[in-house]
């Protein structure tokens, strides 16, 4: 379970940045954070000696960084709502990659806990649903493809009275 530490959302793209660049390299130095997120040194120093204030990181100056456990935690949950927002963004709303990933970057600050865990939720029932996912995702496409302003034709023939679906 993830701590009450809090943290800005440059802290967590600091952390997020150190779990991915030991996964990468082994091992996270500062100049390794300078260049993935393109920030001044000193920008990098200042966010460290933070983090291992708040006991997330392992840093002494021109040493290498490491996650400790509540870092590690910490880092894993910010990559999750991530994750869950680009997959939905991809998936459901057929964003690019690029603009999902750009905005899912902004949004994981943001937002609630209780609103990412629905939308993993979500993301896996949409991946293991046989009925659903395929056709309803592929509707959604063909409605943004159309630009289709009006009511969806096959709910509306569902929908009348008398309709085998609509009866009990």
């Amino acid at each position: 379970m993830v701590g009450k530490i809090t943290l800005t959302a440059s802290q967590e793209d600091y952390l997020e940045a150190i779990h991915h660049v030991i996964a990468e390299n082994r091992v996270a130095r500062s100049r390794d954070l300078v260049s993935r997120l393109g920030v001044n040194s000193s920008s990098v120093t200042q966010a460290l000696r933070a983090l291992s204030q708040k006991g997330l990181i392992n840093y002494e100056r021109y040493g290498v960084v490491t996650l400790t456990d509540a870092g590690e935690e910490q880092a894993h949950d910010v990559i999750r709502r991530h994750e869950a927002l680009r997959d939905f963004f991809v998936r459901i709303l057929l964003v690019d990659v690029e603009t999902a990933e750009t905005a899912a970057c902004k949004m994981e600050h943001a937002m609630p806990r209780t609103i990412v865990d629905r939308l993993v939720q979500f993301i896996d029932y949409a991946n293991r649903c046989p009925r659903g996912s395929a056709d309803w995702v592929e509707g959604f496409g063909f409605f943004c493809r159309n630009h289709a302003g009006g009511p969806c034709e096959v709910c509306d023939e569902i929908n009348q009275p008398g309709s085998p679906k609509t009866e009990d």
